[in-house]
């Protein structure tokens, strides 16, 4: 492919495809959906919510939420315009832990970017996390310690004066331990599918954002991005879970192509290379896109957008039923489950005064 000593397309040892699916994916909650309602520029990491801004109709894209919306339109609403909170997991905040280590092993300089190192990495990057979301410390209580952490909040006498979290009891001490080490695992065996000290990455977290022709702003984080001498582009995406089976791969590949054209859109270069990293399994995935297949993805893309502006305006959000059901956090909320979706928050415009239908909605 011709990437440089330095900017090098790394060694891969993995095979495409691999059982299993990719459940650690960072930011793909209700942190990271108010950027579908907010203005320009990047969402900081537990907005939302919690943020006390009103509710605002969606005016951007990402890749999470465009998959949000083709899973279950309801969905969509819960998160990006509802902003209904939902419970971190271990899976997700390991995730978030594994990328800020990935990210950081890039400040030292090559020779130092071991994989002992970037263990070493990993409880001070869990650390730091924690300081910024203390009620991830809870991911490791049991039922019991939650109900002794209530009623010590109630009594006054939970949290530390400074408002850090208290320090986990033995069996939560455990838990994390386990959970430190698995996070540990997964960084170890990046190292066995790229070569660190041969890669000099061009970005790393890179914020991108661009507006099409018809209006639609797409946004969204990218990995890494290397970059070979020759201007070559490839994009790179670190996976905390397994490789999907090939029948399930086209979702991972559809965010990676949603880059691709955020990036042609704004550096008039298709980039050279999308590459998945999965972690869980030991897989690296490659695809070399071309100019047919970005214009497939914006065509998709405009289609959905302008479904979800229907939605918007109508009030009409549908369920859509999968086995992806048993794990959404909203079914208190959602009809398919005997629940009631919270009331509208925005003015509902029905088409030519028509009677908007309900029911469930099917794939788009």
């Amino acid at each position: 492919m011709g990437w440089s000593a330095e900017q090098t397309e790394a060694g891969t040892r993995g095979e495409p495809g691999g059982p299993g699916t990719d459940t650690a994916g960072a930011g793909t909650g209700t942190a990271g959906a108010v950027a579908e309602a907010a203005g320009p520029g990047p969402q900081a990491d537990g907005a939302g919510a919690g943020s006390g801004e009103g509710p605002r109709a969606p005016v951007a894209l990402s890749p999470s939420r465009a998959g949000d919306f083709m899973q279950c339109p309801l969905l969509y609403r819960f998160r990006v315009i509802d902003r209904l909170p939902e419970k971190p997991s271990p899976a997700a905040t390991r995730g978030t832990v594994v990328h800020a280590v990935l990210e950081r092993l890039f400040d030292a300089p090559a020779a130092e970017r071991t994989a002992a190192g970037a263990r070493a990495l990993v409880p001070g990057e869990w650390e730091k996390l924690l300081a910024k979301r203390p009620e991830l410390a809870g991911l490791f209580a049991d039922a019991t310690s939650d109900a002794a952490s209530d009623d010590a909040d109630r009594s006054g006498g939970s949290a530390a004066a400074d408002g850090t979290p208290a320090a986990p009891d033995g069996a939560a001490a455990e838990r994390l331990a386990t959970w430190l080490a698995e996070a540990e695992a997964l960084v170890e065996r990046w190292f066995t599918l790229e070569d660190p000290t041969r890669l000099e990455p061009a970005d790393r977290e890179l914020y991108v954002e661009t507006e099409l022709e018809s209006g639609l702003r797409l946004r969204g984080i990218i990995d890494r991005v290397d970059v070979a001498p020759t201007g070559e582009v490839r994009i790179v995406d670190y996976k905390t879970g397994k490789a999907p089976r090939p029948q399930f791969a086209e979702g991972a590949l559809f965010q990676m192509k949603f880059y691709a054209l955020v990036m042609w859109r704004l550096r008039g270069v298709v980039p050279r290379r999308l590459q998945l990293v999965y972690l869980g399994s030991g897989d690296v995935v490659t695809y070399d896109p071309g100019e047919a297949d970005l214009r497939g993805v914006e065509r998709k893309l405009l289609a959905l957008w302008e479904a979800i502006q229907r939605a918007t305006a109508t009030g009409d959000w549908r369920p859509r039923p999968t086995k992806l059901c048993g794990w959404c956090d909203h079914q208190a909320h959602c009809p398919e489950f005997g629940g009631t979706p919270p009331v509208y928050p925005l003015e509902v415009r029905p088409p030519d005064g028509a009677v908007v239908p309900q029911g469930r909605m099917e794939q788009i």
